[in-house]
């Protein structure tokens, strides 16, 4: 039975154990199959494309974007193999560890255990401290880049998903060599990420390369890694560095309250795209958090105004960006759970989680990929799809159950 409670917004919301059961299944699925599937942008890992003698960028883009767009999933059929994501192997085991939380189940501390221990095993090496690990399978640049990426090089987002790992894990079950290991992330941030004071703050890449660009969410993705990492063990020079990034990152906020996706925004055809807004919102609003400080207030309500009327519908229904409704993606949603859950607004975050289950959710703890306005892309890619949404859940979930 629902139980009324009122968030810190002033709004009142439901404390649904249907939100909870609806998050065993999504990973009861997941776990069927040992976390493992399809992923976005994964067609290069096709079995025909391995086997050609030579590399062609012109058919690396014909055959992954042919087969990232297609309104049906070409995947089996370009024999496109099945692997556990490490991003999506990182947000299983918080869901994981958030449901063990939630309803203290030892199957959620086993499921929990064993993928912590897999993103050690896997993580890559050779940086100056931990850095993640890859998507596993390569990526063929828009760019001008005449190679594609190895499957195995890291970047930001994949050393911040890893270290929350370790450090809720470490949290929950009392573990301080994972917390080590995400505490030397900090030097991959620094070091190998070329950490560069500008004038607005300091900025960082997206992956360790030179570059004269820079991925906006993905600083502040690093940012919120730094102040993760001082939350655990107060050191004031993991604060300075978080803040000078977020600096960094405030200053590019358009008058509208949102970011577009790179500095220049010349730099990638994305513009104002939903969930990297609502990663950037995410990671200010952990700033906050931590440090208890007013000094990007006026920035959030911005962004949150930006975020809500123009990023997603009253209804919940998530938009593609600021100019375009389509396509309404699984990703966006989850994304857009995450954000409005650590606003307080879980009236809101529930109505995009009733959106989802009644546009996108297919049954049995499936959740497909994304609404198309003439059709819906319905097969389910195990990252992009089932690990964001069982993480978005299982946080509405925790955070309902401490706001009670």
């Amino acid at each position: 039975m629902d139980q009324k409670q009122v968030t810190p917004s002033g709004e009142s919301h439901a404390v649904s154990t249907d939100v909870v059961t609806l998050c065993r299944d999504v990973l009861a699925y997941s776990r069927e199959r040992d976390y493992t599937g399809w992923d976005y942008v994964d067609g290069l890992s096709s079995e025909f494309v391995q086997r050609l003698p030579i590399e062609n960028r012109y058919l690396n883009l014909a055959v992954q974007e042919g087969i990232k767009r297609a309104p049906v999933n070409l995947r089996p059929y370009f024999r496109v193999e099945q692997r556990r994501s490490y991003l999506g192997a990182a947000l299983f085991a918080m869901a994981n560890i958030d449901m063990y939380r939630l309803t203290g189940e030892d199957r959620y501390a086993r499921e929990a255990t064993a993928l912590v221990s897999w993103l050690d095993s896997e993580q890559v090496e050779g940086f100056s401290g931990y850095a993640g690990g890859g998507h596993r399978h390569p990526i063929q640049s828009l760019g001008r880049d005449t190679a594609s990426t190895p499957g195995e090089s890291s970047g930001v987002v994949s050393a911040t998903l890893g270290a929350e790992a370790f450090l809720r894990y470490d949290e929950t079950f009392g573990t301080p060599e994972y917390a080590e290991l995400a505490h030397s992330a900090a030097d991959f941030v620094i070091e190998d990420l070329d950490y560069t004071a500008v004038d607005e703050g300091a900025h960082i890449n997206y992956i360790p390369r030179d570059t004269d660009a820079y991925t906006l969410n993905a600083n502040a993705l690093g940012a919120r890694l730094l102040v993760n990492l001082y939350a655990r063990f107060d050191e004031d020079r993991l604060l300075d560095a978080a803040r000078e990034i977020m600096d960094y990152v405030a200053s590019k906020q358009a008058i509208n309250g949102g970011w577009m996706y790179m500095d220049p925004p010349s730099a990638s055809h994305l513009s104002m795209d939903n969930f990297h807004n609502g990663f950037i919102i995410e990671s200010l609003l952990r700033y906050r958090e931590v440090t208890d400080s007013d000094r990007y207030d006026p920035t959030i309500q911005r962004a949150r105004e930006f975020y809500r009327e123009q990023l997603f519908e009253a209804d919940g229904a998530p938009n593609w960006d600021e100019s375009s409704t389509y396509p309404r993606d699984i990703h966006a949603a989850a994304q857009g759970i995450i954000v409005f859950t650590e606003l307080g607004e879980f009236a809101f975050a529930r109505r995009i989680i009733d959106w989802a289950r009644d546009t996108l959710y297919a049954g049995g703890g499936q959740f497909y990929y994304q609404q198309r306005r003439f059709y819906t892309k319905r097969f389910t890619l195990m990252r992009w799809c089932q690990a964001w949404m069982a993480y978005a859940l299982s946080t509405y979930a925790a955070a309902s159950e401490t706001a009670r």
